[in-house]
């Protein structure tokens, strides 16, 4: 079940000014829920940075990362080396690729999540660089792209066009019942990795062809010495991390609108900012380089996975208000067979009205120039 903390915070003034205004209904009807205010953790940025300039020096690369990667990528050559034998239709095929492949993959899906905002290295290369090795087993090269979209998303949260997190309509016409809903958390792999190219194409360079090459010269290399099975392991592996898996929660637990489903602030508090996104602090985080805290990591980017709890205690008074969740796996079975929920239980703002976004240090996204506007698309 999900749930809020006791509502004890400190609220300033400047908050209660930056307080986002209820939308008129949150019934799941056939539109989203349109602000015209900006994204929410801006503001709190600011909040936290004059009541706690000590976070910044929270902000730089973790050197743990590059050794985490590597170890799970050795855990899942390993695993397609001893599961080579067995027909992918096997019930320890599936039981391997599911326990051990999906929660492998789904961490080096997040390892490549916490490189593209430059946290493992100094160098930008050097981060480049290991998000192509961590993109190795699962075996579709995407490291490349993911990293201009996802910042986009950061600087332009819930922009339509833009945040290509966001559902397209057609998505949420089509999908909406549960049905429909239940596709979508089955293959919604599938939806991450093709809507953005349909939102909208981001230019091909180098580093996009190097993830090409060195992906297929893996790939052939594991088929040449472990044969097929080995390589439909790591593709199994990838299609369970993003399908009904608990840690896979997450995709859904972080910027749907759960209001009429916890007791948000939102609801009897005009003080606190109104949440778009929901952090999760279970065990899971061990597993997901503390995603979960995705109020946190969206408030302070620059900040390393393994610092984002130490924020969440400094400001304590900011954070301890706001709704989060605490299972992943609820989230997913609410988010299907809750009529309140559905892909329209997201917060849009037009790309057409003036939208303040994130105003980022270099150093919190690194290449700020690799960031393509909408107006060079």
């Amino acid at each position: 079940m999900s749930k809020t903390a006791t509502k004890t915070a400190v609220v300033s003034g400047e908050q209660k000014l930056h307080a986002a205004q209820k939308p008129a209904s949150l019934d799941v009807s056939t539109d989203w829920i349109w602000t015209y205010q900006e994204e929410p953790h801006r503001t709190r940025r600011h909040q936290i940075i004059k009541a706690h300039p000590e976070v910044t020096k929270l902000c730089g690369h973790e050197p743990l990362t590059k050794w985490v990667v590597l170890l799970v990528v050795s855990i899942q050559v390993a695993t397609s080396y001893f599961v080579r034998d067995y027909s992918p239709l096997s019930w320890q095929f599936l039981l391997a690729a599911y326990v051990i492949g999906a929660t492998a993959n789904q961490n080096l899906f997040l390892a490549i999540h916490e490189i593209s905002h430059n946290l493992a290295f100094r160098s930008p290369i050097l981060n480049r660089l290991l998000a192509i090795v961590a993109n190795l087993p699962i075996g579709i090269p995407y490291s490349a792209s993911f990293r201009p979209y996802h910042l986009i998303h950061h600087k332009a949260l819930g922009v339509e066009g833009l945040d290509t997190d966001l559902p397209t309509r057609f998505e949420a016409i089509f999908l909406d019942s549960v049905l429909g809903k239940a596709f979508f958390a089955t293959f919604q792999i599938f939806f991450y990795a093709l809507r953005p190219m349909m939102v909208f194409q981001i230019p091909m360079t180098k580093l996009h062809l190097l993830n090409v090459i060195v992906q297929i010269a893996f790939d052939v290399v594991i088929y040449k010495t472990m044969g097929g099975n080995a390589l439909m392991y790591f593709l199994i592996s990838a299609f369970l991390a993003g399908s009904l898996h608990p840690c896979a929660g997450h995709f859904i637990a972080e910027h749907y609108i759960f209001e009429k489903h916890l007791d948000t602030p939102t609801s009897s508090d005009p003080n606190i900012l109104a949440a778009e996104t929901y952090s999760y602090y279970g065990p899971l985080n061990f597993f997901t380089y503390n995603v979960g805290y995705h109020n946190e990591h969206h408030d302070f980017p620059a900040i390393p996975w393994s610092r984002l709890h130490k924020l969440k205690t400094i400001a304590a008074e900011f954070y301890d208000p706001l709704p989060y969740h605490s299972s992943w796996s609820w989230v997913i079975w609410e988010f299907i067979t809750s009529k309140d929920l559905s892909l329209w239980s997201r917060v849009k703002r037009e790309q057409s009205k003036k939208v303040t976004t994130a105003a980022w240090t270099k150093e919190e996204i690194g290449d700020v120039d690799e960031v393509p506007s909408k107006k060079t698309l």
